[in-house]
């Protein structure tokens, strides 16, 4: 089957939907979220998505995130979306995903399970409270290293990394829960909050204030309205540095997060066509 079935602009239409669905699921509920990371920066820069970005990611506080996860299958529409949750049966990962059904979405690694939902997805993060003292969210930091290097290894993931390798090995042994009580706080401890759990590569770009993400203004993305934080140039600055210069064609090469992306066609038509095909691995990231 081609590996170009959907175009990115059909991709980001799919995304649109699902965002859709998970706004409005989050206001019968009455439970706020912000649009987070590369998709706040769309919504600033570019009033949309990023023109090269394959993926959506939103925020919410740990007890927000929970009762979400909790309470959202009775007002989701089950027939067209799937809530893939935190460390459920046939996901292992650290965060969940909101599915598309009737969708491909296949990644560039080779899943240990194949039960896996692999429809197309948007993330949601978890927002967790941080220690008082540097040292103890330092410490959240390294203990959230381990929960997602446990979480990768069950899910599959590859690298050319040495180094990463290695640290992986290690952490098969090591046990999860004690690590990640550690770090996801659902109750306030202080006036800083962290996002280790959306797969932070640089403590420093992961530590914000508590009224940074709690205080929240709308903005149009993709013609419509969604939340964002009201602090968001300083979100953004400390995540992208001078974030409205749009980067070199060069720099632009960003991780696609998908090989194969069919919006028409359920990934189970799919099945052993990755086995085939050889990607690249190495990690960038979207700017």
């Amino acid at each position: 089957m081609d590996n170009q079935a959907s175009s990115l602009r059909e991709h980001q239409e799919a995304l649109i939907v699902l965002l859709d669905e998970f706004d409005r699921v989050c206001k019968i509920l009455n439970i706020p979220y912000v649009l987070f990371a590369g998709t706040m920066l769309g919504a600033v820069r570019h009033k949309g998505f990023i023109p090269w970005d394959d993926d959506l990611d939103v925020l919410m506080l740990r007890k927000d995130y929970a009762r979400f996860l909790n309470e959202a299958d009775t007002v989701i529409d089950r027939k067209r979306f799937y809530l893939q949750k935190e460390f459920s049966e046939h996901w292992p990962m650290f965060f969940s995903k909101l599915r598309l059904n009737q969708t491909t979405c296949l990644e560039k690694y080779h899943p240990k399970d194949s039960n896996c939902h692999q429809g197309i997805y948007m993330d949601i993060f978890p927002c967790d409270y941080a220690k008082n003292s540097e040292f103890g969210r330092k410490m959240q930091f390294w203990a959230s290293k381990v929960v997602i290097a446990k979480s990768l290894s069950q899910r599959g993931y590859e690298t050319k990394s040495i180094k990463k390798k290695l640290f992986i090995a290690v952490c098969r042994f090591l046990p999860r829960k004690p690590f990640w009580k550690y770090v996801a706080k659902e109750k306030r401890t202080g006036d800083m909050v962290h996002t280790f759990f959306s797969a932070a590569k640089d403590y420093s770009k992961n530590v914000f204030p508590y009224a940074f993400i709690t205080e929240r203004t709308s903005i149009q993305f993709e013609g419509k309205k969604y939340p964002i934080p009201v602090n968001y140039h300083h979100l953004l600055s400390t995540m992208y540095g001078d974030y409205m210069v749009i980067p070199s064609h060069r720099e632009r090469e960003a991780k696609k997060h998908a090989i194969i992306v069919d919006t028409l066609r359920s990934y189970e038509d799919y099945e052993g066509c990755r086995d085939k095909m050889s990607f690249d691995v190495t990690s960038k990231s979207i700017r």
